[in-house]
């Protein structure tokens, strides 16, 4: 957030993990990265079972994130509803941790007199449409969300749509798991729309495992490496202007 960008992973999966490493633990390195884990549970006619909502929402809070369990039909209303509610809730934890600084280690928001409570929502509504957003999307592959991936894909297209809105820039990633030959796969690296979607859900076979903590492993990876490519890319820009006497 320092950098004016709010990262999010976005887990969506229907049951609970059964491979590989915790899938809390690895939402908490996550939260120790900057990258709020926001959780969707998707269930079709049954209930998602008790221990798969325990881990849905153990996920979501060990990642400072938000949880919800839906139905299919309300994916695409609630992905979007997730997204905004985690980008606020990241924003006001930014806010906080400024007003303690300036104020004292005691103050929070909701401690500041009406008005001027007032005036700082409006500078957090006027981030969340500014800052940019970079969201690394985890769809789960295994055997039960086969039905379910058509409304995937809406979900995501109404996503991208509904945040073309906004003022900030918007950057993309999608990692399934498991993949074809490993417990996790990229399917997209960061792009600024979600089109190519259309194209490649259908021809996309669910399948196998639930390696949900492998997932969320990759994805802090994926970050760290667009974080160290970006890096460079800025060294070099800034060496080139040396070079070029401006």
């Amino acid at each position: 957030m320092r950098n004016g960008t709010i990262k999010q992973i976005l887990l969506i999966t229907d049951g609970y993990s059964n491979t590989g490493e915790d899938p809390v633990a690895m939402a908490a390195l996550a939260k120790e990265q900057g990258i709020t884990v926001n959780v969707i549970g998707v269930m079709e006619k049954d209930l998602i079972d008790e221990q798969s909502t325990n881990e849905i929402e153990n996920i979501a809070m060990s990642g400072g994130g938000v949880s919800q369990v839906v139905y299919a039909q309300n994916l695409s209303q609630t992905v979007q509803m997730v997204t905004r509610q985690a980008m606020t809730q990241t924003i006001h934890g930014v806010v906080n941790k400024e007003l303690q600084q300036i104020l004292g280690s005691e103050t929070n928001l909701e401690d500041l007199p009406p008005e001027k409570r007032g005036e700082v929502m409006e500078v957090v509504d006027d981030l969340g449409e500014t800052s940019n957003l970079d969201i690394l999307i985890l769809v789960d592959m295994s055997a039960s969300m086969k039905s379910k991936l058509p409304t995937v894909k809406e979900a995501l297209l109404d996503l991208s749509l509904s945040l073309n809105a906004r003022i900030g820039y918007n950057n993309y990633s999608i990692f399934l798991f498991p993949g074809k030959k490993k417990d996790v796969e990229k399917l997209l690296d960061w792009t600024p729309n979600l089109n190519k979607v259309s194209a490649i859900f259908p021809k996309l076979t669910a399948g196998g495992i639930t390696p949900t903590g492998p997932a969320l492993e990759e994805a802090v990876k994926h970050f760290k490496k667009k974080r160290s490519t970006r890096g460079r890319l800025e060294e070099y820009d800034e060496r080139s202007i040396e070079e070029s006497g401006l």
